[in-house]
């Protein structure tokens, strides 16, 4: 259900939105809604969104707004993200309140996962 002025829905650039697809429908078990050859939504991920084509891509460097997933088990999380070709360009580190990494997926944006725990 939609709630007034909170956020609802973000949209990221992707140079390869099959790439992009794949890489989250196999790391955090994604599904997609496809509105043409251009554009590709995800639902019910704590926030919808979705990716349309471009050349652009969201760094924190740049200046851009950071979205951190959570997990339960951050090394096995880790794990799929490279595994899945993933570049992660944080190591797990420490900080207040837990752990986390960054990484880049196949379109060249990036995101950033947290645990209380490292395991």
């Amino acid at each position: 259900m939609n709630q007034h002025e909170t956020l609802n829905y973000v949209e990221f650039a992707a140079k390869d939105l099959n790439a992009t697809k794949a890489f989250f429908s196999a790391v955090f078990g994604w599904e997609f809604t496809d509105y043409g050859p251009e554009y590709t939504a995800f639902a019910s991920q704590g926030l919808d969104g979705g990716f349309y084509q471009g050349d652009a891509c969201s760094r924190t460097a740049n200046g851009a707004a950071l979205l951190v997933f959570y997990s339960e088990h951050l090394e096995a999380t880790y794990n799929k993200v490279v595994d899945h070709g993933g570049e992660v360009i944080k190591p797990i580190f420490e900080f207040p309140g837990g752990f986390r990494f960054h990484f880049i997926e196949p379109s060249g944006n990036e995101f950033a996962v947290w645990s209380e725990t490292r395991a």
